[in-house]
C-alpha cells in the first residue's frame, strides 16, 4: 500500500511539475509585423509600422494565460511609407528618437476572455512616460513549422492617445488616439 501511494504521489509531482514548465517564445520577425493607424484631418487612416522590433514571451501553461509578453521597437524604425514624414515624426515632435530610442509593452496580466481572446493588461512606455493600457489578443493559430517546432499566432490590438504620453501637438491634423496593431508569428524554444 505504501509504495502505490508512494507511486500515485511521484506521478501527481511529475504532472505537476510538467504542467507547470514555461515555454519561452521567439518572434519569426519574416513573419509578423508592429504597425499602427491614426486619422488623419478625420477623414482618412496613416498607417505606419516599425521596421525594428522584438517579442519575447512566455508561458507557464498550454495556452497563453498567465503569459509574460514584452514587445520593444526601435523607435527610429518608423515607416509610413513617406521618408520626410518618418523624418518629421523622429524629431522631438513626435517620437523624438534621440532621446527616446524604444517604444516599449511589458505585460503584468494576461487573463482568457472568450475564444481564442485574452484581456491583456501591462505597462506601454512611449516618449519617456510609462501608463497601463489594456490591449486584446487573439490566439489566431498553432502548427510546426519546417524544422518540425512549435509555431503560434498572435494578434495584439489596442488604442493609446498620444496626449497621455506627450507626442505630438494636440490639433485637427492627427486623431489624439492610435490604433496599435501587432502581428506576430512566434516560435517555442
Amino acid at each position: 500500500m505504501k509504495k502505490v501511494v508512494l507511486s500515485l504521489f511521484a506521478a501527481f509531482a511529475l504532472f505537476s511539475f510538467t504542467a507547470l514548465e514555461v515555454a519561452n517564445w521567439s518572434l519569426d520577425g519574416a513573419h509578423s509585423r508592429l504597425g499602427f493607424t491614426i486619422t488623419h484631418m478625420g477623414i482618412t487612416n496613416i498607417s505606419g509600422h516599425f521596421s525594428n522590433f522584438d517579442v519575447k514571451i512566455s508561458t507557464p501553461n498550454e495556452d497563453f494565460v498567465g503569459a509574460s509578453i514584452e514587445m520593444t521597437a526601435q523607435s527610429n524604425s518608423v515607416n509610413t511609407g513617406l521618408e520626410m514624414r518618418d523624418n518629421h515624426l523622429k524629431t522631438g515632435d513626435f517620437f523624438d528618437v534621440e532621446k527616446f530610442p524604444t517604444l516599449t509593452f511589458k505585460s503584468t496580466s494576461v487573463k482568457k476572455a472568450k475564444g481564442n481572446n485574452y484581456t491583456i493588461v501591462g505597462d506601454f512606455t512611449m516618449h519617456g512616460v510609462t501608463k497601463a493600457v489594456s490591449l486584446v489578443g487573439t490566439h489566431t493559430g498553432s502548427a510546426k513549422n519546417r524544422a518540425g517546432n512549435d509555431v503560434a499566432g498572435l494578434q495584439i490590438t489596442g488604442v493609446v492617445k498620444r496626449s497621455d504620453f506627450g507626442v505630438g501637438q494636440a490639433g485637427p491634423g492627427l486623431s489624439d488616439e492610435v490604433n496599435l496593431i501587432a502581428d506576430l508569428e512566434v516560435s517555442k524554444n
